[in-house]
């Protein structure tokens, strides 16, 4: 994921096609734990089913919309004709490093090697499929529940994905720090400059070039492309 200014990550998706248990097309539930991530639809038509406290709800996605989800917030992109997003996600580096945690059933999230193995990186479009089933087959009940009005399972889906990221946080801090954290830091220097009337950081200035990668890769949702970074 290339980071933009700001330390916001930047990726293309092109949403799954496969049918999931329920009949529905699309990618594989997940939440991110300290992490806000946007999508912005660049083509097609398809929604995002998300979960939260407050209950389920289904959006739809075309080209123009821009929905995003606050840490917490599971959610599962769905396919209908060709859909296509602009994925923006904050604190590059942190999901990455496992900010975003599937919706496995509960023995696998209590299993933080069982967790681990089935969350890897695919090789190929039959274990991508067999990891998104496995997260819908976690999903659904916590759905259903909150669907019926008990938010029960959520809370726990959320106190399991806790307890799996916890031992991982101290290893997030520099990627932070170096990442957002230096980005708004930076602006505040800038400030600083601008406010005793220096001007030397505008002497820094120039066009940096990002392109897409020639191959692409699983995401959580659909197949992702990545960039590569032409000083």
């Amino acid at each position: 994921m290339f980071p933009l200014p700001g330390g916001i990550g930047l990726s293309h998706l092109c949403a799954y096609e496969w049918e999931a248990a329920d009949g529905v097309c699309g990618g594989s539930p997940h939440l991110h734990l300290a992490c806000t991530e946007a999508y912005v639809v660049t083509g097609g038509r398809g929604a995002v089913q998300t979960l939260d406290v407050g209950g389920y709800r289904e959006t739809e996605l075309e080209a123009g919309v821009v929905a995003w989800f606050a840490p917490g917030t599971v959610h599962r992109m769905v396919q209908r004709d060709e859909l296509r997003i602009t994925v923006l996600m904050q604190n590059s580096g942190l999901p990455e490093a496992g900010d975003a945690v599937f919706t496995f059933p509960p023995p696998v999230l209590a299993d933080p090697d069982a967790y681990a193995k089935a969350a890897a990186m695919p090789a190929d479009d039959d274990a991508a499929r067999r990891r998104r089933d496995l997260a819908i087959e976690g999903y659904l009940p916590i759905r259903d529940a909150l669907v019926a009005g008990d938010p029960g399972p959520l809370r726990e889906f959320h106190r399991a994905a806790v307890a799996l990221v916890a031992p991982k946080v101290e290893a997030w801090l520099p990627r932070w720090r170096s990442g957002a954290l230096a980005a708004a830091e930076l602006t505040g220097e800038h400030l600083r400059a601008l406010a005793n009337g220096d001007a030397s950081h505008l002497e820094q200035s120039g066009v940096r070039v990002a392109g897409p990668s020639e191959e692409d890769g699983y995401g959580m949702c659909g197949r992702r492309t990545e960039y590569r970074i032409d000083m």
